[in-house]
């Protein structure tokens, strides 16, 4: 067992599902005509975007999440796994990047391709001498009337990494790379193809992992019966368990596999599961994690001390507690483009975007960044050459002024059933930020007649305009309910 405070591991964590849980038996009965079967499969709920998420805005939730903390050293790489993200040719890692109000002095990468890109990125971090940020996030689309329909779900983990005191200290390693294909996805495919499962679990899961685990343990000497915690996302609990028996490690050390919480959530998932069993976890036990596609990862943990103050931030449990149920089928499928719904005349815009503007006004809209002026001290947003007190109007000058993490709150508001929406109506109005600083602001994650003037507020970053003719994202800080 180490007892080294300053090896490498995992400093903190954080993690981020989506608010909106549909009910799997409202897919189910939606589906009932053409898949009966698919009852026997509705238990729990799976967590889905709203219109303005995605893999993106996922990330970046959940790494302001684990960056919640001011003792954090600083980040000089940022890694990003995902099998979904929005961009093949545009780094998303630097745009992300951007959003958390990162330096431009910093090595950014994506990671896709697998499942395991998530497990991947990780161990890449550990056998660095950086500080780094690691996010995986996923929001896969799935067939309507598909089992896949009722097993994924979205949701983002981040976790960094480092020698300061971590929560859990990286013992070691073992990959194998083995070109299994349990399911996979083309290029030019909207969904995945998936194999025969029996055949997926005995052939690719029941094989692939007890061999790479034995060989894990027997490398680092380490008795099966010594794991307390044993993390594989795995296709269903049974399997997670007779991997466990195969590799003679207790049953009662298997983690949940969250699939009743909010589905699997592709390249994030085996991380909220990591999280999960660092918020039971007790100091100095071992924890053991397995990333599957294509062969897969181990990683081996050995919990500190520190790990009750994970346990009191529990962001996994927060994050889950925090979602609402949503029984509306047809607009999970209008938010996932696979129904279109008829929005009128208001819908016939062009949404180019203009890159050379954007560009300009990079700070001021990714990373969401105001000015404070020099002369009267006044935030605002956004910076103008003229101070907005209209007691200074000093055209001195304004230092940088960040807004997304600022407390805010409801200063007036507007419900418009006119304007365009994919989630109608459309919600804007004033917000007060605390300390200073009104903008005018869409809102989201509000139900018709839920806003109040007065409700507290928290910015999160979302997709503002999609260009759908020239398949392009632009984003941008909504205000959303405080939870």
């Amino acid at each position: 067992m180490s007892n080294a405070s300053n090896k490498r591991g995992i400093l903190a964590v954080g993690c981020y599902i989506p608010r909106l849980r549909l009910a799997k038996k409202t897919i189910a009965a939606a589906n009932a005509w053409a898949n009966p079967g698919l009852a026997a499969r509705a238990k729990g709920s799976r967590a889905i975007c709203a219109h303005d998420e995605d893999s993106i805005t996922l990330a970046v939730a959940a790494a302001r999440t684990a960056l919640d903390n001011g003792t954090l050293p600083h980040i000089s790489k940022l890694l990003v796994a995902s099998t979904t993200l929005p961009f093949a040719d545009r780094q998303n890692s630097t745009l992300i990047g951007e959003a958390l109000g990162f330096s431009q002095v910093l090595q950014s990468c994506d990671l896709t391709g697998s499942l395991r890109a998530g497990t991947s990125a990780l161990l890449n971090a550990l056998n660095q001498d950086d500080n780094s940020l690691v996010i995986a996030a996923d929001n896969r689309k799935t067939q309507p009337a598909s089992v896949q329909e009722l097993s994924y779900g979205a949701g983002g983990c981040a976790l960094v990494t480092g020698s300061k005191d971590p929560i859990a200290i990286f013992i070691g390693s073992h990959s194998v790379s083995i070109d299994f294909t349990d399911h996979y996805r083309s290029s030019e495919a909207q969904f995945d193809y998936h194999l025969e499962e029996r055949w997926v679990k005995e052939e690719g899961y029941l094989k692939i992992i007890p061999d790479a685990i034995k060989a894990l343990l027997e490398k680092h000497q380490i008795s099966p019966q010594k794991i307390d915690h044993l993390v594989i996302s795995g296709p269903d609990s049974k399997t997670n368990a007779a991997i466990a028996k195969a590799c003679n490690i207790s049953p009662e050390s298997v983690t949940d596999n969250l699939e009743n919480d909010c589905g699997n959530t592709g390249t994030a998932h085996p991380l909220l599961m990591l999280c999960q069993a660092l918020e039971s976890a007790e100091p100095h036990q071992l924890i053991l994690l397995a990333g599957f596609g294509q062969g897969c990862d181990l990683l081996l943990f050995e919990t500190t001390e520190r790990i009750n103050e994970h346990k009191t931030r529990s962001p996994l449990q927060k994050t889950l507690a925090a979602g609402i149920e949503d029984n509306n089928y047809i607009r999970y499928l209008s938010f996932n483009r696979l129904v279109n719904i008829d929005w009128g005349m208001r819908g016939e815009r062009d949404n180019r975007i203009a890159h050379s503007a954007f560009n300009r006004h990079r700070k001021t809209v990714t990373s969401f960044i105001g000015g404070r002026c020099v002369d009267c001290d006044t935030p605002q947003f956004p910076k103008r050459p003229m101070c907005a007190n209209p007691d200074c109007r000093s055209s001195t000058g304004q230092t940088d002024e960040p807004f997304k993490d600022k407390q805010a709150k409801v200063k007036s508001f507007t419900e418009d059933w006119l304007a365009l929406s994919e989630n109608p109506p459309f919600i804007y109005g004033n917000v007060e930020f605390e300390g200073g600083g009104i903008v005018l602001m869409e809102f989201t994650g509000f139900e018709p007649g839920e806003i109040r003037v007065g409700t507290p507020l928290s910015m999160q970053f979302r997709i503002k305009v999609e260009d759908h003719k020239r398949a392009y994202k632009s984003y941008f800080w909504k205000a959303a309910p405080l939870v």
